[in-house]
């Protein structure tokens, strides 16, 4: 059965840092291109960050790019079958359940949530003071 599980989510200080996780079972993460997502209620799921499997290129969201470039970074444990978010100098903006994705397809040329087929249940994350 195929199934991604985020953890690593909480309650983070504006200008902390936080790394969220993405375990994969009954597939092969590295045999995917995956990303990071993020929806806020009211609003639709947004991409944050995402890289290809064919060639390892990483795409920031077109929406997201302004505000999460130079902020987030994404990578991957083949050992482990898991990814990660590492997300530094968090806002209060930044407010947001994030999800992880996957998709067999080995390249992906936007961050978008409709092109992939894969879901996570996502983790919460909250900048506050």
């Amino acid at each position: 059965q195929v199934q991604l599980v985020e953890s690593g989510g909480g309650l983070v200080q504006p200008g902390g840092s936080l790394r969220l996780s993405c375990e994969a079972t009954g597939f092969n993460l590295n045999e995917h291109s995956v990303g990071w997502f993020r929806q806020v209620p009211g609003k639709e799921r947004e991409g944050v960050i995402c890289i290809n499997k064919s060639d390892g290129s990483t795409t920031y969201a077109d929406s997201a790019a302004d505000s999460v470039k130079g902020r987030v970074t994404i990578s991957r444990d083949n050992t482990k079958n898991t990814m990660y978010l590492q997300m530094s100098s968090l806002k209060p903006e930044d407010t947001a359940v994030y999800y992880c994705a996957a998709d067999p397809a080995p390249f992906i040329s936007h961050c978008m949530a409709l092109l992939y087929n894969y879901w996570g249940r996502g983790t919460q994350v909250t900048v506050s003071s």
